[in-house]
């Protein structure tokens, strides 16, 4: 039974998932009420959710939660189990701190543990909260917990640009991950003022008309409100894509808009993406920017082009992904249903060469007809954005019977015309026993070797040589191109074609070996990084673990230089 390649699941992504359900199945599970601000409500239904667990017979207990006076959460305390809270001095202070080790020991089902974010005193086992919250996942314990959509680390530029407030209490975003169900806890920005004024965020009339005139004006609940929103949706879309990888659904499922732009070396690469960034603004959803590395080998314009389209991809705001294969079109289809694409931008072939220009074409019906559910946008490209003379010259070369390689020198030719020649030199002293047919086997024999030591112009090359020395020198009449018999007619024009083929594909084959290695350093070189790098005591090992692999993979000295006064 065929299997057609868009259906075979990629085996990273699904074991990444598996592994992601792994961790799920032996630790604790997290729940998170997530809010756009003080005061929306995350404790009040972390609590009234805690009390259906207990009524369904979960074993849980209060580890930490701040009612801040609230008449309505403390009433929902009332009859829960508690924990006592640790004592701590500091300054003449006396601080209260959850008592990690209190419930490790007493170990319930389900720990109640209130605002994420919070710095422990020092002293702590840990720094921050959340990290007392991970230890209890480990252990085997379930959390609820409660977090503002502030505190996450990689919305606090945002929110300081925003509201103008610095966080200086943030959770990385790897925790929001690792949650098995986040609860977003909304509330109009009208809403909020208004128990804001009624005095049901903040004890004391002052400190709420400050808050009111700062932090908690329309404008920044309103922003706060969407970054909220827009966070919860991209964690379900996440979760999303897990789920398909793990039940090995073909996508797309059109549950949201996804965009993916196909990069290439074509200058009209950049307007694609500026495109599709566009087209991601105004629905809303995010993009992706796929460029496919063939064994073709590009010149430093062609390099230099794909370079700058998908770091501008990156400036922009999409995710950038990278892959290698043969067939470009199966390849992207790969990757867009791999991450629930649901429309694709790629560029539509314009005027040029008439085989470049149905090449293209039958790429683009293949595209098309093998896509499925998946939308397609073709975009024309404008007269200055075409290729380059250099790359259209690239591209015609490949229909030439000779074309050259970029890797293939004039060593390179010598070495397979000299084969050649050798071999013919040889077979005259065969023919006798073999016959000038049996003189084809060989020739044909060395073309097909040449491949596997020289590029695809230079076995071109010697298989035309050879074809005309066989034909000169060994089919009769000798010395003379003339060709009497049918069947020697049929033998040079397949003596060609195999020629062309085994060559062919035997250089291809080298390619794809060697594109297989350069992807196999390269992942090695990031694993010894990572390794090293998590190893290192101090920044000046991480620099020292990042040189010594740049210079091992790039066969290159290299210096990093940091920022200072000097």
């Amino acid at each position: 039974m065929r299997v057609d390649d868009h259906r075979r699941p990629d085996p990273d992504a699904l074991l990444a998932a598996l592994k992601k359900e792994e961790a799920r199945q032996c630790c604790g599970h997290l729940k998170i009420f997530l809010g756009m601000a003080a005061g929306v409500g995350k404790t009040y239904a972390m609590l009234e959710a805690a009390r259906t667990q207990r009524a369904a017979g979960v074993d849980l207990a209060i580890a930490y939660v701040e009612t801040h006076g609230r008449p309505e959460t403390e009433a929902l305390v009332t009859n829960l189990p508690l924990i006592p809270r640790r004592q701590v001095e500091y300054r003449g202070a006396r601080l209260q701190e959850m008592d990690l080790d209190a419930v490790l020991a007493r170990h319930p089902q389900l720990a109640l543990v209130d605002e994420l974010a919070h710095s422990n005193a020092p002293g702590s086992r840990h720094p921050k909260r959340y990290q007392d919250v991970l230890e209890l996942l480990d252990a085997g314990i379930d959390v609820y917990t409660t977090v503002n959509v502030q505190h996450l680390e990689s919305r606090a530029d945002a929110v300081r640009q925003i509201t103008g407030a610095t966080m200086l209490e943030t959770v990385p975003d790897s925790i929001l991950e690792k949650a098995d169900n986040v609860e977003l806890i909304d509330l109009a920005p009208d809403e909020l003022r208004q128990r804001l004024a009624e005095g049901k965020v903040y004890i004391g009339e002052q400190r709420a008309e400050v808050a009111a005139a700062n932090f908690f004006r329309l404008g920044n609940l309103t922003a706060l409100r969407e970054m909220a929103l827009r966070l919860t949706a991209e964690r379900v879309d996440h979760q999303l894509q897990d789920y398909m990888q793990l039940k090995q659904i073909s996508g797309p499922w059109k549950s949201g808009e996804r965009l993916m732009v196909a990069v290439s070396t074509s200058p009209l690469a950049e307007r694609l993406v500026r495109w599709t960034r566009r087209m991601a603004y105004s629905l809303e959803a995010p993009w992706l920017a796929v460029y496919v590395e063939t064994s073709r080998p590009l010149s430093e314009a062609m390099r230099a082009q794909v370079a700058r389209t998908l770091a501008l991809a990156h400036e922009l705001g999409g995710e950038v992904i990278t892959t290698a294969g043969a067939d470009i079109p199966a390849e992207l289809l790969r990757v867009a249903r791999q991450h629930n694409v649901t429309q694709i931008v790629i560029g539509k072939p314009v005027r040029s060469l008439w085989l470049d220009l149905i090449w293209d074409r039958f790429l683009v019906n293949r595209f098309i007809h093998n896509s499925g559910d998946i939308d397609i946008y073709l975009v024309t490209a404008q007269e200055k954005e075409t290729r380059p003379h250099e790359a259209r010259r690239s591209r015609w070369a490949r229909w030439s019977l000779f074309r050259p390689q970029l890797n293939s020198g004039p060593r390179d030719y010598l070495l397979a015309l000299g084969a050649i020649v050798a071999m013919a030199a040889a077979s005259t002293i065969l023919q006798p026993h073999l016959g000038y047919r049996g003189v084809a086997v060989l020739l044909l024999f060395t073309v097909s070797t040449l491949g596997l030591v020289v590029g695809r112009g230079p076995v071109l090359a010697a298989a035309a040589l050879g074809a005309l020395l066989w034909d000169f020198f060994f089919i009769p009449p000798h010395f003379t191109l003339a060709i009497t018999s049918p069947e020697d007619i049929l033998l040079v024009a397949l003596y060609f074609i195999i020629a062309l083929v085994v060559g062919t594909l035997t250089t291809r084959l080298r390619q794809q070996t060697q594109a297989s290695q350069n992807r196999e350093t390269r992942a090695e070189a990031l694993y010894a990084l990572a390794h090293e790098v998590a190893s290192a005591a101090s920044m000046d090992g991480v620099l020292r673990a990042a040189v010594a692999q740049i210079s091992q993979v790039f066969d290159a000295e290299a210096v990093i230089w940091l920022p200072g006064e000097t």
